[in-house]
């Protein structure tokens, strides 16, 4: 009886041990004068998830992100987040951690005077990063996301560039970036998506020949104003 007993607790010691590890990983990452990027871990074994609890915390992934990026010589990326939000969900053994990225390196317009528009590029190759959930878990989002946004599926109703992966018996991931619902002549070339957005009211009139016209005028009537103080 007793082999017995030793010989199931062994077959059920080498069948844990030998099981994948299942785990769901979504990122979306929303487009605005900055990127609200929001990453949400699901179907993550339970040891994992409370390892994962004693090392993971928010700035993990935004810290990543920028280190990375320094390493790159990218270095006018600036990174926030809402230091409240509770990232852990142990209902449901889930996390979720948003955060916002910006700075030219990631982020950046230019102006067309004739089409009175803003041309937006955005870079896209900081979602390619390391990262260790736990001492025994990481992932790698460099091959999950390897492929060139060029290469994703594009919805033009939605305004999405959009990647799965599904790995059997490890990852299912998926990654989506939102656009404007405004963007239009939205391309890709390689990892930058380029689109174009209405102006917006500074842009009217930084750009406008009325203020211009304006400021000549007030610094007529200031140099006439003082000549007339000076008499």
């Amino acid at each position: 009886m007793k082999k017995l007993t030793a010989t199931h607790l062994l077959l059920f010691l080498l069948v844990t041990l030998i099981t994948p590890v299942h785990a769901s990983v979504t990122m979306q990452a929303t487009i605005d004068q900055n990127i609200h990027v929001v990453f949400i871990f699901e179907n993550i074994n339970s040891t994992i998830y409370t390892e994962t609890k004693q090392t993971f915390n928010i700035s993990t992934i935004p810290n990543t992100i920028v280190k990375n990026l320094e390493q790159q010589d990218l270095t006018r990326v600036k990174w926030s987040y809402d230091l409240e939000q509770q990232i852990f969900d142990d209902s449901t053994h889930s996390i979720r951690v948003e955060f916002y990225l910006a700075g030219s390196d990631i982020i950046n317009f230019t102006f067309n005077r004739v089409t009175m528009a803003r041309i937006y590029r955005i870079q896209t190759e900081w979602r390619k990063f390391h990262i260790n959930l736990s001492h025994n878990f990481s992932l790698d989002f460099a091959q999950y996301f390897n492929t060139p946004v060029a290469d994703w599926n594009y919805s033009e109703s939605e305004k999405t560039y959009s990647y799965e992966t599904a790995e059997p018996d490890s990852i299912n991931s998926t990654c989506k970036f939102v656009l404007p619902s405004t963007a239009t002549n939205v391309r890709a070339v390689e990892n930058t998506i380029i689109f174009e957005v209405p102006p917006l009211l500074e842009d009217i009139l930084l750009n406008s020949p009325f203020l211009i016209l304006g400021a000549l005028v007030i610094v007529i009537l200031v140099a006439f104003l003082y000549r007339r103080i000076r008499k």
